[in-house]
């Protein structure tokens, strides 16, 4: 990611997208609907300006998941992408689907009357070392990616 620029998109690469201005607000969402969208415990999510967002490659699906919210996804991969108030300014992305994450730790929690009691522990569960079957089948998944890069690419797939 540039400094103008702050991109991501879906697993599969058919929707691109950037922000022209850095996204703010960094946090995980608890509440039941982030939890069925993402398939998850919670939802990362990061926004900015309506204005500074832009989809560069495909078009994002969308599901209106009450009369106040729509939850953008990639129809061919089902990638989560985004996440809106309809009467808002500001659009949230899912903080996995940008291109570089890891810029934009979570700096709150929200929802949090429907977290999982479990869910704030889980960064302290053992890791686990891979077993050679493990490590075989990572090699093969590795060699085998349909995912796209972590960047943008003219066309997907190459």
């Amino acid at each position: 990611m540039t400094k103008e620029h702050y991109s991501g998109g879906c697993q599969c690469g058919a929707v691109r997208y950037r922000f022209t201005s850095r996204p703010y607000g960094a946090h995980i969402c608890h509440c039941r609907m982030c939890q069925k969208a993402f398939g998850a415990f919670y939802a990362p999510l990061v926004g900015g300006p309506r204005e500074s967002f832009e989809v560069t490659r495909g078009m994002v699906a969308t599901f209106r998941s009450s009369d106040q919210a729509e939850r953008g996804f990639c129809r061919n991969c089902g990638t989560p992408l985004t996440f809106a108030y309809l009467d808002s300014d500001r659009i949230s992305v899912s903080i996995g689907s940008l291109d570089d994450p890891a810029a934009f730790p979570p700096v709150d929690q929200h929802g949090v009357e429907s977290r999982i009691a479990w869910a704030n522990g889980l960064g302290a569960l053992p890791d686990q070392p891979e077993t050679e079957s493990e490590n075989e089948t990572a090699a093969f998944i590795r060699a085998t990616n349909h995912q796209h890069p972590d960047h943008n690419t003219g066309r997907w797939p190459e």
